[in-house]
């Protein structure tokens, strides 16, 4: 397909596709779900699982292969910009507050799902056929527990900016956790990928290249003042030119040294001056990115996921397997870890939801270990059910605790009149509060 033709086949999957997202998210909003799960259903439809299914030759016309890397490049300007949104949004004061907890539970959420997916693969490696031949367990099992111990950092500072929670504690805390979580799951990716034959330095640049951007981002956050001066001599043009510039940069950066483009969008967020005209130039970026470019990187994962190959009664029940093991290993660690350091069931329960959701940062991981030859289709297809199903519990589980937190105030409340009522000798008039009834 030459470039001319390209052009007019991509302006119509692009229609198609936020077309269905919107479509697919106003049916999963009555169920709770938020706009961000409704495009990874959305992705699955139009992908192989069921579009494939059910039209194969609409889904080759509408996404045909040389159209797939055109939605992943333009689908990372989106995740970028969101990104980059989220951290500019993020407020650094309230992680030191929450530091200590945030390092506990990042590290049982890494290390517990990490030793039951791993686990689980030694225990079946070649008795379930979802695993590459050419793979070694040890590469396969440390390949499987690494994306179980991933967060969705995008999609958890999604969930919680539209839920309204950044001010929470719990919020808080997830953000901070889910930050550290992925930085340190992606350094055990490149170390995997190094063992899966890409050599020892994919390791080594990612370790270095992290510690890098420590020393960089310490370095713009302490010339904050001097930027923001800077910053006010720029027209709203020439302003806008500049974060994009140095947004792009910060992404290129650390996907080059295997990080991800997402952790230097976040981290530049985190670091850039707050002022007037940098708020107007980051909202100029975001809302063509979030509404357009976003929900393309989602179609992109769908058009590799193919639940068909999800047949047969042993890989079935080691999706199960995965699913439930994902669960105990991030939210039943995270709650623990979050009780032992001293918070408050309610806010352990919700810092576990939360932490619990995969979506965005797995799809990616898995579209990584698929380019480099060590998933195969089907364990790509049973990882994207492990995603879709921790990150569409997320929500309801988040609505159920707050509704169990209102039934027990009101039966404490219940039970406070009713005791009061109790102590009041036979006979005493009831006292009206000031301004009542009887006032």
């Amino acid at each position: 397909m030459s470039p001319t033709e390209l052009a007019p086949a991509f302006f119509l999957s692009v229609v198609v596709i936020l077309v269905v997202c919107r479509l697919v998210g106003l049916a999963l909003r009555s169920l709770g779900q938020p706009p961000v799960v409704g495009e990874m259903v959305a992705g699955v439809v139009l992908g192989p699982s069921v579009l494939g299914l059910l039209a194969p030759g609409v889904e080759s016309q509408l996404f045909p292969a040389e159209m797939r890397p055109v939605l992943y490049v333009v689908g990372q300007i989106g995740l970028v910009v969101f990104m980059f949104q989220a951290g500019y949004e993020f407020h650094t004061d309230r992680i030191r507050p929450v530091a200590r907890a945030a390092a506990s539970i990042s590290a049982s959420g890494i290390v517990a799902p990490l030793a039951l997916g791993a686990g689980l693969t030694f225990l079946v490696h070649g008795s379930v056929d979802v695993f590459p031949a050419d793979v070694s367990t040890l590469v396969s099992a440390l390949f499987v527990g690494v994306t179980l111990s991933i967060t969705a950092f995008p999609m958890l500072a999604r969930i919680i900016t539209e839920r309204g929670l950044t001010g929470s504690r719990f919020g808080s805390i997830a953000l901070a956790s889910g930050a550290l979580d992925d930085a340190v799951a992606w350094v055990m990716l490149a170390g995997v990928l190094s063992l899966a034959g890409t050599g020892v330095s994919t390791f080594l640049v990612a370790l270095l290249g992290a510690v890098g951007l420590a020393a960089v981002l310490a370095v713009l956050a302490k010339a904050r003042g001097r930027a923001t001066l800077a910053a006010a001599k720029l027209s709203s043009d020439q302003l806008l030119l500049a974060t994009v510039v140095v947004l792009f940069l910060a992404a290129w950066y650390t996907d080059r040294i295997g990080l991800y483009a997402v952790f230097g969008a976040f981290s530049l967020g985190l670091v850039l001056p707050r002022s007037e005209p940098v708020d107007r130039a980051v909202a100029a970026i975001s809302p063509v990115s979030r509404i357009v470019f976003l929900p393309l990187f989602f179609t992109y994962s769908g058009l590799n996921t193919n639940f068909s190959l999800l047949s047969g009664t042993s890989v079935l029940l080691f999706t199960a397997a995965c699913v439930v093991l994902a669960v105990v290993g991030k939210l039943g660690a995270c709650w623990l870890a979050a009780r032992l350091v001293g918070e408050k069931p309610e806010v352990a329960l919700r810092v576990g939801t939360l932490m619990n959701a995969r979506g965005l940062m797995q799809l990616i991981a898995i579209n990584v270990g698929l380019a480099a030859g060590i998933v195969s289709p089907a364990m790509f297809s049973v990882l994207v059910v492990v995603a879709l199903v921790t990150t569409v519990m997320a929500t309801p589980l988040l609505s159920l605790w707050d509704r169990i937190d209102a039934g027990r105030a009101v039966a404490v409340t219940v039970e406070l009149v009713s005791t009061a009522g109790a102590a009041r000798p036979a006979g005493e008039p009831t006292v009206q509060p000031r301004g009542g009834l009887g006032g």
